[in-house]
This record gives C-alpha cells, sequence and structure tokens, in this order.
C-alpha cells in the first residue's frame, strides 16, 4: 500500500525539477509547497519570488497568500509586483507553477471561462492574474494538476495563459519571447512534457500504480508518448518526512 497521498507525490516530484541556484516564481498552495520542499532537500540556493514582491524568503512555514508577510520572512528583498514582472521580462526567472481550469495539447492554459460566449459563460473564473505575464516570460513553465479529461481537453474555451498556441513555431512567431514556453506537466497519474518540434504534449513518465492508457484515458486528445517512457521515483522517505513536518505541518496542501 502507497505510503503518501496524490497531491504528495506531486509536490516531491515538482520540487525535483528545481536545482538549485535557479530562479522560480510561485504562488501559494502545491507550487510553493514543491519551493520549499526544494530548498529543504537538494536546492539551498533557490531563489523564491513570489508575485506580490517577497524575493528569497526563507518560509518559516507555509504562507496563505502571495502577500502574506511570510512570503517576506528574511527575504533579500520586499518588493512589488512591478518589480516580479519587470524581473520576468528581463529573463531572469527560470521557472513558474501555474494551473487553470483547462488545459489543451499545446499546453494553452484557461482560467478565464467556461463556454463560447464570453458575456454570458456557462462557468466565469477569476482571469489571468499574473498567469499570462509568467508564462509569457518565464524560460520554463510547469503545471500542477489533476488528470482529467474535463482539464484536458483537445482545445481551450479560452487562452488566458499561452502555452506553445498552435505548437510549431506560432509561440515565437507570435512575438513572445524565444525559448521561453511550456516545459512540463505534472499530474497524479505521470508527467508530460512536450515533443520538441510539433510542440504536443507527450507523456514521459507514468507514476507508480497508473500504466500510459490510464493517462490516455483521462485526457481528452491523443497523447504522444515518449519512446523511452520512464516509470516516476515514488516519494523518499525523507522527502516526506520534510514536507509533512518542515514544509506543511498543519496539513493545508497535503491534507487536500
Amino acid at each position: 500500500m502507497a505510503n503518501y497521498n496524490t497531491m504528495e507525490i506531486m509536490i516531491c516530484v515538482a520540487a525535483r525539477e528545481l536545482e538549485d541556484g535557479a530562479t522560480v516564481g510561485v504562488g501559494t498552495g502545491a507550487p510553493c509547497a514543491a519551493a520549499m520542499l526544494a530548498q529543504k532537500t537538494h536546492s539551498p540556493n533557490l531563489v523564491i519570488m513570489f508575485e506580490a514582491g517577497g524575493v528569497s524568503p526563507i518560509l518559516p512555514e507555509m504562507p496563505i497568500s502571495v502577500g502574506d508577510s511570510r512570503t517576506f520572512y528574511r527575504a533579500v528583498m520586499a518588493s512589488s509586483m512591478c518589480d516580479i514582472m519587470d524581473t520576468c521580462s528581463r529573463g531572469l526567472v527560470d521557472y513558474t507553477f501555474l494551473g487553470g481550469a483547462q488545459i489543451d495539447m499545446y499546453g494553452n492554459l484557461n482560467s478565464t471561462i467556461i463556454g463560447e460566449d464570453y458575456r454570458k459563460p456557462k462557468v466565469r473564473f477569476p482571469g489571468s492574474g499574473g498567469a499570462n505575464d509568467f508564462a509569457s516570460f518565464c524560460w520554463r513553465t510547469i503545471v500542477m494538476t489533476l488528470q482529467d479529461g474535463r482539464r484536458f481537453v483537445e482545445k481551450v474555451d479560452f487562452i488566458t495563459t499561452p502555452g506553445w498556441l498552435a505548437g510549431g513555431d506560432s509561440r515565437v512567431n507570435s512575438g513572445l519571447p524565444p525559448g521561453t514556453g511550456p516545459y512540463k506537466i505534472i499530474t497524479n497519474m505521470g508527467i508530460m512534457d512536450f515533443e520538441p518540434r510539433s510542440k504536443r504534449m507527450r507523456a514521459v513518465s507514468v507514476n507508480p500504480g497508473y500504466s500510459f492508457q490510464h493517462i490516455q484515458d483521462n485526457c481528452g486528445f491523443e497523447l504522444l508518448q515518449a519512446k523511452d517512457t520512464l516509470q516516476t521515483e515514488p516519494p523518499t522517505e525523507e522527502e516526506l518526512r520534510i514536507l509533512r513536518e518542515e514544509v506543511d505541518p498543519y496539513r493545508y496542501v497535503i491534507g487536500r
């Protein structure tokens, strides 16, 4: 029987993507937990940045918002949203974490509406916030989401946040900085990246207890599959100890 839950494996997998010395723009919740875990394990020099202005804090515990005073605790700088977005646009932020109500095969995200009529949607969501800015200018965008056919759709109802747009060279041709774009999709079932030429989503690793077919059955479009699909390494005892005791002892995130 597994000794970890869905949220814990997603956070541990995401934390492994953040190398020492990198810069990462995060929000609250699972992305923040992943950054904190990385900082407390293999990336002590990870620079964590919050949209509201906190730069490289030593987080004492899980903040509840991007403007929480804890996001400035022992920080290198207490700046502002303008400073953070300016830093992204100057190409100084390596990673960002995002999510959304829908994602398509090219990594475009929708967090605006469900439905065809913008003025009378079936569901209206909060919108971009800083997501469009982060995904447009940070080098690598990581998405953390549950694997669900309603989320993974052939075409998003609204592009809130640009991925690879229509695939191929369409992103760079739109005027967005070359070299930026979606990097990894981390779900409860596996890990996806994007095929280099077509920019279509492909499965590269399958989580314990699942198969590629499970991922495909919970996806609204045809997934590509890497030639050598890996088996995701489960969380280690040390990763789980730090996550549960130091990162999220009150189970704000891992208790979901």
